[in-house]
């Protein structure tokens, strides 16, 4: 069945006109034209929907009951016209987004108060976990994009780099490593360290860049805030990114660069394969890539 909203409008119009005249101005169309819709639509139903007279245009009964659904109908295309344009003009819709921790508590929530000043009628959902749990985030369609670093398996997946960060020793201000400008990987190796757990990206990062190098694990913890009392507590040192050191703004805390190796991470963009974003996800994640020059400069205020 072929029944456009042009077909349900001109059958309203005359149902309440009861007259082709008055019903072919109100739909704009010339007489024939409009005779020539309506004629077509009870073509396409199979009944008479209209019993003519010279003087009259009244609804035969299939006409009556088919009235009922037409404006149901055409309610409800109004509304679903209605829900698409609020849609497109981003006055409603939902931004799902998964993020490392370190953005998630640092830099993005800044972008996120622009967005909903831009478009207080989207909902804004942001999940801080770690890379893998991001990007299964993606996968089950929880979140439309995830700000994380690359997994091993990526099938199905798209990655567009984001920005690039770049680690840091952090320590204690009396500790022997605080007199040097900059630390190097075997500078480490006598020293208790402070590790994050395995699953975490930061983890596997550094195991990889410091290979065979090993250092002196006393401990792992989940979270850098404990990282951070760890280390300010003079327990042990650990090797932080640059976008996490915003929680590392503590009293006896000193930061290091680290050289040889120098460990950089990109930070990626993550969706699906071929898939394309909704309206409103694809206007945040627009918005995030023009002010991610502002990366640095944010956390920077932190640090």
């Amino acid at each position: 069945m072929n029944i456009s909203a042009r077909d349900l409008r001109a059958f309203i119009a005359l149902v309440e006109q009861k007259n082709f005249t008055r019903a072919a101005e109100q739909c704009f169309l010339s007489q024939s034209a409009f005779s020539a819709l309506i004629q077509g639509l009870e073509a396409e139903l199979g009944v008479k929907l209209f019993a003519r007279s010279t003087r009259r245009v009244e609804l035969t009964a299939e006409g009556a009951v088919f009235a009922e659904s037409a404006k149901r109908l055409l309610i409800e295309l109004t509304l679903v016209h209605s829900e698409l344009k609020d849609l497109v003009d981003k006055r409603k819709g939902r931004v799902a987004v998964a993020a490392l921790p370190s953005l998630a508590a640092g830099w993005l929530p800044v972008v996120l108060k622009e967005f909903r000043e831009l478009y207080p009628g989207v909902t804004t959902e942001l999940t801080d976990t770690l890379s893998d749990e991001c990007l299964d985030l993606v996968r089950r369609g929880r979140a439309d994009f995830a700000l994380c670093a690359a997994g091993v398996e990526m099938a199905g997946l798209e990655a567009e780099p984001l920005c690039t960060d770049t680690f840091y020793v952090v320590m204690h201000d009396s500790h022997p490593l605080a007199s040097k400008k900059v630390v190097s990987a075997s500078d480490l190796q006598q020293h208790p360290f402070i590790h994050l757990t395995h699953n975490s990206s930061v983890r596997q990062l550094l195991d990889a860049a410091l290979h065979p190098a090993r250092v002196n694990g006393i401990m792992e913890v989940a979270h850098l805030a404990s990282v951070a009392s760890l280390v300010a507590n003079n327990v042990g040192i650990s090797i932080i990114p640059y976008l996490a050191l915003f929680q590392f703004s503590l009293p006896h805390l000193v930061v290091r660069p680290l050289k040889d190796p120098e460990i950089v991470r990109t930070i990626y963009v993550v969706r699906l394969r071929d898939r394309p974003l909704p309206v409103a996800s694809e206007t945040f994640l627009t918005l995030l890539k023009k002010r991610r020059s502002k990366i640095g400069a944010e956390l920077l205020k932190e640090t």
